[in-house]
């Protein structure tokens, strides 16, 4: 398995894993998680076989979304750990699978919120009462865990992304 394979098939699906398990668990996405998504694509770039123009694209796409997705965060619309996330993921998508990309978080983000909401207006089960992700996702005044549905939305798009198909020439 090449360098280029590991980091798409096993590094990029164990960070996206991470990171919807840590929002999940701590409500917050760690910078080093993003770091590592980031540090991730600079080492599957040129060992996927990358141009310069290429590369330049998919910083591109990151910077665009980055910026959009910040000033998301500056209206209180997501978190800064989700703009970051949203960002790194779209830095491995490209432009070419950005749109998908975006439109699949947002149907898992609301399928996401609306099962949130209703959880909440149940009591929640005995069991669940001692774990304090639990009842900190259960409780009103706690946002959601948006980093889920983006890290989901990234495995689903990943194999459309044109990594794969460079891959299979390899």
């Amino acid at each position: 398995m090449s360098a280029a394979h590991l980091l798409l098939c096993v590094v990029f699906p164990f960070l996206m894993a991470y990171a919807a398990a840590s929002d999940l668990l701590t409500m917050r996405i760690s910078n080093r998680v993003t770091g590592l998504v980031v540090a991730g694509f600079a080492l599957y770039a040129p060992a996927s076989g990358m141009g310069f123009e290429e590369i330049g694209l998919h910083l591109a796409a990151g910077a665009l979304t980055l910026v959009v997705t910040f000033a998301m965060f500056a209206r209180g619309w997501v978190g800064g750990g989700d703009a970051k996330l949203a960002a790194a993921t779209a830095l491995w998508l490209g432009f070419g699978s950005l749109i998908e990309y975006v439109v699949v978080a947002s149907i898992l983000g609301g399928l996401l919120t609306l099962a949130i909401l209703y959880a909440r207006t149940l009591p929640m089960p005995a069991l669940t009462v001692r774990l304090p992700f639990a009842v900190r996702l259960h409780d009103m005044k706690t946002g959601i865990p948006y980093g889920i549905a983006l890290a989901a939305a990234a495995l689903i798009v990943m194999p459309s992304a044109v990594g794969w198909e460079r891959l299979a020439l390899m």
